[in-house]
């Protein structure tokens, strides 16, 4: 069993920075791969934004937050972090983390564990 809960989300004008974090619980963190994900409206799907393999040694992102967006992992502290920059209006979400089993897991069917979100919003 993991528990994950978000945090960092807050309002930012456009160009601005974030840094999200995933905390978790459990001495099982390092087995999974970890990705975020992001739901812009409700009702929405959530879609991808990145992932990270167990290690932390391989990285990959959706096209649209490619360039901007850094995802990152340190096992020592159970935690998985999204570095955003030069946010757009566009990027104004939901934004969770999840962890799966597996590495490259783009769909949320693949992720066993989700944590409760924690909202993003750019300001034009």
């Amino acid at each position: 069993q993991v528990q994950l809960v978000e945090s960092g989300g807050g309002l930012v004008q456009a160009g601005g920075s974030l840094r999200l974090s995933c905390a978790a619980s459990g001495r099982t963190f390092s087995s999974y791969a970890m990705g975020w994900f992001r739901r812009q409206a409700p009702g929405k799907e959530r879609e991808f934004v990145a992932g990270i393999s167990q290690s932390g040694g391989y990285t990959y992102y959706a096209d649209s937050v490619k360039d901007r967006f850094t995802v990152s992992r340190d096992n020592a502290k159970n935690t998985v972090f999204l570095q955003m920059d030069s946010l757009k209006p566009e990027d104004t979400a939901v934004y969770y983390c999840g962890a799966a089993l597996r590495y490259y897991q783009t769909s949320t069917t693949a992720y066993n564990y989700w944590g409760q979100g924690t909202q993003v919003t750019v300001s034009s």
